[in-house]
């Protein structure tokens, strides 16, 4: 069983950096081989959606010279994976809140996003400047000013259009979700590993998969399997 909708919280990166004597932004950039290797392996395996959780909304308080070192990563990123984009016909998304983003790095995504939008394989999100608070609260805010609109409130998430985690992994260690998506993970299964997202490739997804398809999913329900 191959879930649809994986969803990864990226941790570890300044702790895998500090034990090899180097500064955090090392392991930010070592994270980034772990990104393509995920992204490839979750083509091969046939997963249609993978969300990745870069920086968080809480982030932005973190040291000034760390958090513009990661927006260049980010840009940097986006320019070399756009070749990799195309040859293995991948949409590119990022969901977030994009007006504390820089103009340059906000147009980078966009034509990005515009040139991947018809591709029809893996759908690769990266939520930059998110938070599952912020989501629900700027959800809230559209509902309430669309009156009485048809169809459901999470129509109007950030997320709208895209099915629910069926599997959310976390790296690191800690075993906690840190604000990333507070209503999509309503039923989504939780992996926790100790690696060093740095240290997570191919092979600890597969393992992540595997635990994934042992369990039985009831969704409430009583002995049926999902």
């Amino acid at each position: 069983m191959i879930p649809k909708h994986v969803a990864i919280i990226m941790d570890g990166n300044g702790r895998w950096a500090r034990m090899r004597g180097k500064e955090r932004v090392y392991g930010h950039y070592e994270g980034t081989e772990s990104v393509r290797a995920c992204s490839e392996f979750a083509v091969e395996a046939g997963i249609q959606y993978l969300s990745l959780f870069a920086f968080s909304e809480e982030n932005w308080a973190r040291p000034e010279a760390e958090v513009a070192e990661l927006m260049h990563l980010m840009a940097k990123s986006i320019l070399n994976e756009r070749p990799t984009f195309r040859k293995n016909n991948i949409r590119f998304l990022v969901i977030g809140n994009r007006s504390r983003l820089s103009e340059a790095l906000n147009r980078d995504i966009d034509e990005a996003m515009e040139e991947t939008a018809g591709n029809t394989g893996l759908t690769l999100i990266v939520f930059l400047s998110y938070s599952g608070r912020w989501d629900i609260e700027q959800a809230a805010e559209r509902f309430a000013a669309a009156g009485a609109p048809q169809g459901r409130f999470s129509d109007f998430l950030a997320t709208s259009g895209i099915p629910d985690p069926d599997l959310l992994i976390r790296t690191s260690g800690e075993k906690r979700i840190s604000n990333f998506l507070l209503w999509q993970c309503a039923y989504t299964e939780f992996y926790f590993t100790p690696a060093f997202w740095p240290d997570f490739r191919k092979t600890e997804f597969r393992q992540a998969l595997d635990d994934f398809a042992s369990r039985q999913r009831r969704f409430g329900k009583t002995g049926e399997q999902i």
